[in-house]
């Protein structure tokens, strides 16, 4: 009798260990995706940073060619310094926040997307060396966005999936916010010649 209560001692101990590993392994293993979020989140604000930097030259060269052409150059300026304004950080990626963010890069978006259309109309313009590196680097840096908000948003979705499951649910981790296309991007762009 004794024997079979020491072992039954014991077979708790041991399945009580075992939870207790399994416990710290998972919030390890969480800690580490919440860790993974913040450095990819870093890379996402590093692109878009560099697409803000490449404005002001680019709306420069375009001023010299395009001078009546004031009220679109002034909504990219303004669109640059509503989208450098609006910071999220890393450890608040709440998904209203996220919204909030996106939607002023996408408006610094939408404002470039029409200072192209501007820059079509002057075959000077398109043919300065300065624009046409600028206009490079600048697709460059959108597809760069592109890849970064991709990598970003698979990291979050294995850090929101393994919170969301049994026992990670337990441990009262919050939901992080993702990148979503923006309102109108499942219809095609009318082109017209």
């Amino acid at each position: 009798m004794k024997k079979i209560l020491i072992a039954i001692v014991l077979l708790v101990v041991f399945v009580g260990l075992v939870s207790a590993c399994g416990y710290y392994r998972l919030y390890n293993n969480i800690v580490t995706l919440e860790v993974g979020i913040d450095g990819q989140w870093s890379q996402v604000e590093n692109v878009y940073q560099r697409r803000a930097d490449l404005i002001p030259n680019l709306v420069n060269t375009v001023k010299g060619y395009a001078d009546f052409e004031k009220e679109t150059l002034t909504q990219v300026v303004e669109a640059r310094a509503k989208a450098t304004s609006t910071t999220i950080r890393a450890d608040n990626l709440s998904p209203e926040g996220m919204q909030q963010f996106q939607q002023s890069q996408d408006g610094l978006g939408s404002a470039l997307s029409r200072l192209m259309v501007v820059a079509e109309r002057y075959p000077d313009l398109k043919a300065n060396q300065n624009f046409l590196e600028l206009q490079a680097q600048l697709e460059g840096t959108e597809n760069r966005i592109a890849v970064e908000r991709k990598k970003f948003n698979e990291v979050v979705q294995a850090y929101n999936t393994t919170i969301r499951r049994f026992p990670g649910n337990l441990l009262g981790f919050e939901k992080k916010g993702y990148f979503e296309a923006s309102e109108g991007a499942e219809k095609a762009p009318e082109v017209k010649f």
